[in-house]
């Protein structure tokens, strides 16, 4: 059963616009006679730009996820054939109707800490204001450092890189290594911007750990599309898929979503799938941190979820 060309939907942004583009190349080594298109589908996240992440419930809810929904939109009335996303941005309760047909080689996971001078966490000064889009960071930022400031900060990657320059710059912004490699934006321990370098400072994932999913590029489909989900499952990377199947599916069960504070980091060592979480209270972000660690064999992903959830 084969197909002769597939459309792409993708949200506007420069990372969006090269993740499409890394999928695009990949489909069409694998499937040399397949013509591929691309769609760009405005999200509510991109829209509504001015608004912070707690200020979307009128809108939209944000673990519903504010970066597809528009895209399954699209999908669903057969604008478009496959969506890519950040896998990040997808929630792990996927709405009925749909399915991640492949993800591809997972890129780097960890967080980065930029500043204008080299900076570790510890050695940021006294009161420090750092911004981030996610609750996950904050978080973490607060366990680690309880005397920070921590800033909500909106927009593209380049536009976040840019907060600490400027008036009224902060002193640090954290992101994802993976947006920062993907665009060109770091070398190294340095980011380049607009003639300026400014410090990049990787953060250790056992240390600081990432969201579930992060790094991976998903492609979601149509359920009962057949067709395209077997040409694009040529694209599947199965280590990456059993890993962010372990990571998603203890958001599910936890009833977690994208913005939920929620750490995730999973490895691959001799045929066993490990998995460390660090869950913090919602309603209490000040309260200590739970940590769990767990393993299993590689083929029981969803089974290490359950037993990391029942651990807590």
């Amino acid at each position: 059963m084969s197909i002769e060309k597939i459309i792409l939907g993708t949200r506007g942004s420069e990372l969006a616009l090269t993740q499409t583009a890394m999928v695009t190349t990949a489909l069409q080594a694998a499937h040399p006679q397949l013509r591929v298109e691309r769609q760009i589908i405005q999200t509510s996240g991109d829209k509504r730009q001015d608004l912070r992440f707690s200020e979307f419930s009128g809108v939209a809810q944000v673990d519903k996820g504010i970066f597809i929904k528009e895209l399954e939109i699209a999908l669903e009335n057969k604008q478009i054939d496959a969506a890519v996303h950040s896998l990040k941005d997808v929630p792990s309760d996927l709405a009925s109707g749909f399915t991640i047909a492949a993800v591809l080689p997972r890129a780097a996971i960890e967080d980065v800490l930029i500043t204008r001078d080299p900076h570790t966490l510890d050695s940021l000064p006294q009161g420090a204001r750092v911004g981030t889009s996610s609750v996950r960071r904050a978080a973490q930022l607060k366990f680690l450092r309880p005397d920070l400031e921590i800033v909500e900060i909106r927009g593209n990657v380049p536009t976040r890189v840019k907060k600490v320059l400027g008036e009224n710059a902060l002193d640090a912004v954290l992101l994802a290594a993976a947006g920062l490699l993907r665009l060109g934006l770091m070398q190294g321990a340095q980011i380049n911007i607009e003639g300026t370098t400014l410090s990049a400072l990787t953060l250790d994932p056992v240390k600081f750990l990432p969201a579930a999913g992060q790094g991976a590029i998903a492609i979601e489909c149509r359920a009962g599309d057949e067709a395209t989900i077997q040409t694009i499952r040529a694209l599947n990377h199965t280590e990456t898929e059993s890993r962010v199947i372990a990571e998603r599916e203890f958001l599910k069960i936890l009833g977690a979503g994208c913005q939920t504070p929620v750490g995730a980091n999973t490895w691959i060592k001799d045929g066993q799938l490990h998995m460390a979480v660090r869950v913090f209270n919602e309603a209490d972000l000040s309260a200590p941190p739970v940590e769990r660690e767990a393993s299993r064999p590689v083929a029981e992903a969803k089974q290490l979820a359950a037993d990391l959830a029942a651990m807590l």
